[in-house]
């Protein structure tokens, strides 16, 4: 979803057509919402989701969706995309849906992701390494360039307000997320049969796993502190 898309919400209680997100954002307040939850789900690890089966389907076929804190709402994306190449126009509808109101699925606490995040780390280091599939070639250097960029521009990864250490445990679980995605795409390397192939798969799995719980654990630690009282 880029920066240019345009984002409605749709099924909201009293508003009989999809409305922007200003004001869907005021409805939601008024239905007691206090603040919103990532939710990152993927097959077999509903990571961020509370229910029921119904919301968690469609937020697992799209692989996201933000859920309600305060309220029993949950919103889940629907993208579609129209207009020839270059100029093509993109709209987001986050559907409304009711959840059930429960602790999320499988989210750690900061000081908890922060730990395994760098264990996470070092294996993948150790796997790439090992399985000789270390991200490579000129489509890989630029990403990563792109990536070293942004970071030495000093780009904000989360609003203002948001505790440092959750500002620290984004940045390194993006750039976790960023190395496994070369290493899928562009790095072959040795790992040139399917069997290898299969267990640099296997071995990256659990750390992108990590790294998506982190990636939830920063968004949604300011809901967090809310709810133990802390603010």
């Amino acid at each position: 979803m880029g920066d240019d898309a345009v984002h409605r919400v749709a099924g909201l209680p009293g508003e009989a057509a999809p409305v922007g997100l200003t004001l869907a954002l005021g409805r939601l307040r008024t239905l007691g919402a206090t603040g919103l939850r990532v939710a990152l789900p993927a097959p077999g690890h509903p990571l961020g989701l509370s229910g029921p089966p119904e919301f968690n389907a469609r937020a697992l076929d799209a692989a996201e969706a933000v859920v309600c804190f305060g309220t029993a709402f949950g919103l889940v994306p629907e993208v579609s995309e129209a207009g020839p190449a270059g100029d093509v126009h993109v709209e987001v509808v986050w559907h409304a849906l009711p959840v059930r109101e429960a602790p999320p699925a499988d989210v750690p606490s900061l000081g908890e992701a922060e730990r395994e995040l760098a264990e996470a780390l070092r294996d993948a280091t150790a796997v790439l390494a090992r399985l000789d599939v270390a991200a490579s070639g000129p489509v890989a250097e630029a990403a990563i360039d792109a990536y070293r960029a942004r970071a030495e521009a000093g780009r904000e990864v989360l609003a203002p307000g948001y505790p440092p250490r959750a500002a620290r445990v984004l940045e390194l679980a993006q750039r976790i997320t960023l190395l496994i995605a070369l290493a899928h795409d562009h790095g072959h390397g040795a790992a040139v049969s399917a069997s290898e192939m299969a267990a640099r798969t296997q071995a990256l799995r659990p750390v992108e796993r990590t790294a998506r719980r982190a990636q939830v654990a920063a968004y949604n630690s300011m809901v967090e502190e809310r709810e133990r009282g802390v603010r």
